[in-house]
Order: structure tokens, then C-alpha cells, then sequence
């Protein structure tokens, strides 16, 4: 210790007036990136990294235990100590019982004047509208390409302005010009397949009772069901065409599912348990719309213990 005191001593007395306007300038500009980061990084995801980062792999690296907690009694140690198990141990879910922002959560809000859903909820929705409604080849059909800026916008107005002009953008563009010869020209009737995702959101946000809503999806399932019928004959010819199948059938899936929800909310709940033990049916390997568990909702309505017996011991 007597040898490495002199040492320090004698490298602190070389350091220069520059060296500390360098390391100055330089911890302001590594702190001015890091919270450039987090603003960034706050803004698309609606949560602190540098937070998400300590809870998720800090804390149970250093087990969980606080200074603080060193002064509580026994009994208050062992209540902070569960807590922080339980807070360690949280996971965000996606809610397979969500509400119909139009029809019910602004209800809410008209009711009470509180906004029942917040910056990180609307985050957590359009990242999982931009995974289940748009895939890579968007930019080749207009309307897509619109839906996939509209899945994107915060403005509620501004995305129910923009599905509108995707469906109108279809109906312009179903009247094609098709030279017969050189001289002449005759006008024919294309149709070109509706926009789905774009009924999706109307059906979510412009329809503001749950009947409103059902007959919107019931378009949206009309247009969904042939963009998918024709994406399955070609799903095969290349990888593009297989990320559209795939998108297809997630916003088909994503249809049905509404629909049965829908029917399920206008009190026709076993109408509900058919559509939904036929989606299960028809595609059993998507489990991210978690199906079974609004199947279980219906089920539990119907006091149908049994059944809801069944379906906890095949899908939990």
C-alpha cells in the first residue's frame, strides 16, 4: 500500500488542466448519446431501456436485495422480498380479451373523460398490427402500402382517414383501360380485391357500436378470404409470395376471431364457441391469437365447466 499511494499521488500531479476538459467533454457526450438513446427508444417502445435493461437482468444478477431493506424488520424483509420476486418475475401478456377501441374503450372515455388506454398500450397494438397486417411486399398494391403508414400513426383521425383512402384507391383502380387496337379503346371492369386490414381498422376504431363493427368485419372477412385463397395457390413460387400467405392468413385468422368476439358480445355466445372451436379447427398451429382463452371466456358464460375443463387440459 505504501509503494501504490506515491504512484497515484505522482499520476495525479501529471495530469494537465486539458486532460480534465477532455474527460469532461468527453462523459458529456457519451451522456448525451445515451439519453439521445433513451428518448429514442422511449418514444417507439414506450418504456426506458436503461430501466427494462435493470429489472430484467441487473436485479437478478444481484439477487434482488436493496440497502434499504437492510434496516427493515423481519417480517417487512420478507414482504419486500416477495414483491420484488413477483416484479422480477412480471412479463408483459397481450390481453386476448381486449376491447374494441371504437365500440368500447372510447365509450369509456365519452362516460368518464379518462383515456382508458395508455402511450405504452397503443405501442404494444401497432407492433403487433405491423407483425399480423404488413409484410415486405406491400409497396406492390397502393392500398397496402397506405395501411402499412396508417398501422404506424398515433393520430387516431389520421389512421381512419387513411383506411378510408385505401378502399377508395381500390375502387379507382378497379376500372382498367384496355387498348383493343390502335384506334380504339374500350373501358372494362377489373375487380381488384378489397383491402382487409383496412376494414380491420374501421371495424376497431371509426364503429362505435359492436353491430357496427360485426358488419364491417364481415367485409373485411368477404375481402380477406379471397386475398387468401389466392395467396395460398402461389405461396410456393418464392418467398415473397410466401410472406403474403402468411400475412393473409394472420389477417384472416385475426378476422374470424373479431367476429366471433362480436357475436359473443350481441349475446348469441354459443354461435361464439362454434366459430371459435372451427378457427381452432381450421388453424391449430396459431397460438399467438391465444383463441382458447376468449374460447374460455364464452365457455365460462355458458357455465359450461366441462368443456372449459377440457380446453385448460389441452392448450395450458
Amino acid at each position: 500500500m505504501g509503494k501504490i499511494r506515491p504512484g497515484v499521488s505522482m499520476f495525479l500531479n501529471t495530469l494537465t488542466p486539458k486532460f480534465y476538459v477532455a474527460l469532461t467533454g468527453t462523459s458529456s457526450l457519451i451522456s448525451g448519446l445515451i439519453l439521445i438513446f433513451e428518448w429514442w427508444y422511449f418514444r417507439k417502445y414506450g418504456t426506458s431501456f436503461i430501466e427494462q435493461v435493470s429489472v430484467s437482468h441487473l436485479r437478478p444478477l444481484l439477487g434482488g436485495v436493496d440497502n434499504s431493506s437492510s434496516n427493515n424488520s423481519n417480517s417487512s424483509n420478507g414482504d419486500s422480498d416477495s414483491n420484488r420476486q413477483s416484479v422480477s418475475e412480471c412479463k408483459v401478456w397481450r390481453n386476448p380479451l381486449n376491447l374494441f377501441r371504437g365500440a368500447e374503450y372510447n365509450r369509456y372515455t365519452w362516460v368518464t373523460g379518462r383515456e382508458p388506454l395508455t402511450y405504452y398500450d397503443m405501442n404494444l397494438s401497432a407492433q403487433d398490427h405491423q407483425t399480423f397486417f404488413t409484410c415486405d411486399s406491400d409497396h406492390l398494391r397502393p392500398a397496402d402500402a397506405i395501411m402499412q403508414k396508417a398501422w404506424r400513426e398515433r393520430n387516431p383521425q389520421a389512421r381512419i382517414s387513411a383506411a378510408h383512402e385505401a378502399l377508395e384507391i381500390n375502387e379507382i383502380r378497379s376500372r382498367v383501360e384496355v387498348p383493343l387496337i390502335a384506334s380504339s379503346t374500350i373501358w372494362e371492369i377489373k375487380l381488384l380485391p378489397k383491402c382487409a386490414t383496412a376494414y380491420i381498422l374501421l371495424a376497431e376504431e371509426e364503429a362505435t357500436t359492436i353491430a357496427e363493427a360485426e358488419k364491417l368485419f364481415k367485409q373485411a372477412l368477404k375481402a380477406g378470404d379471397g386475398c387468401y385463397r389466392r395467396s395460398q395457390q402461389l405461396q410456393h413460387h418464392g418467398s415473397q409470395y410466401e410472406a403474403q400467405h402468411r400475412r393473409d392468413t394472420n389477417v384472416l385468422v385475426y378476422i374470424k376471431r373479431r367476429l366471433a368476439m362480436c357475436a359473443r358480445r350481441l349475446g348469441r355466445t354459443r354461435e361464439a364457441v362454434k366459430m371459435m372451436r372451427d378457427l381452432m379447427k381450421e388453424f391449430p398451429l396459431l397460438s399467438m391469437f391465444n383463441i382458447h382463452e376468449n374460447l374460455l371466456e364464452a365457455l365460462l358464460e355458458l357455465q359450461a365447466y366441462a368443456d372449459v375443463q377440457a380446453v385448460l387440459a389441452k392448450y395450458d
